[in-house]
């Protein structure tokens, strides 16, 4: 059995995006890790939050936080599809061995 690492990646969208979009994303991005394989999917809706400086003339930004298990091959694919958005203003993902999922 293949090793799972826990991620988390964290990702800005634009202020302006409606909540239907957001769940749209959020759903297309949670099918991408299953269908590579990853496991014990957690979403974590941030809201709205100010930003420390303006990204693309945006001051504001939506969060959204995504914990799951999963393999390096699923991160590239997943982060691929976050660049080629482009209602996501910035992304990160981290290997944490601290999460505990």
């Amino acid at each position: 059995m293949i090793e799972l690492n826990n991620y988390e990646t964290i990702y800005i969208l634009k202020p302006d995006i409606t909540e239907d979009k957001n769940l749209n994303l959020v759903n297309t991005y949670k099918t991408i890790i299953n269908n590579l394989g990853g496991q014990n999917i957690l979403i974590q809706h941030r809201g709205r939050r100010h930003l420390s400086y303006n990204i693309n003339q945006y001051y504001d930004g939506t969060y959204v936080q995504m914990n799951y298990q999963g393999n390096g091959s699923i991160v590239s694919s997943l982060e691929k599809a976050l660049k080629m958005n482009n209602n996501i203003m910035r992304y990160l993902t981290i290997n944490n061995k601290e999460i505990k999922i």
